[in-house]
């Protein structure tokens, strides 16, 4: 899988990647797309037919009550995967990692991520939500 972690993220999530066998993950910042855009990164996501993982996950899968209504995947229609990293404002390096590493487990059950998007949500300290659907919604 080629992951392409957002630069709200920290590049470690990328080194996470590599250590459980993703060795095409990269970090925004490595690419030098730093500073970027939303919008100015959405092409290079598609045509790099990159997996993206970003916390930011309004900016591109829309509302939480109505994804792909609005958002940078809105209209798109195929792409990689999205997976959207949800914490609480300000989350640690721990908090991102852990978040991460749930996301990697879901994906060794089920990798295939086309037209997905995995959620995955720290509800409190140890629970996790995943949610997993399809975008656009009539895949």
């Amino acid at each position: 899988m080629k992951f392409l972690i957002d630069e709200c993220l920290s590049p470690v999530l990328a080194r996470t990647a590599h250590e459980k066998g993703h060795g095409e993950a990269s970090h925004i910042v490595w690419m030098g797309w730093a500073g970027l855009k939303d919008w100015e990164l959405k092409p290079i996501i598609l045509e790099g037919d990159w997996i993206f993982v970003t916390k930011n996950s309004v900016d591109f899968r829309g509302p939480k009550d109505a994804p792909g209504s609005k958002g940078q995947y809105a209209d798109v229609a195929i792409h990689a995967g999205l997976i959207c990293l949800n914490g609480p404002p300000g989350m640690d390096l721990n908090m991102q990692i852990e978040i991460f590493e749930q996301a990697l487990e879901e994906l060794e059950v089920n990798p295939d991520l086309i037209n997905q998007v995995l959620e995955v949500s720290l509800e409190d300290e140890d629970a996790f939500h995943v949610l997993r659907y399809a975008l656009p919604k009539d895949q």
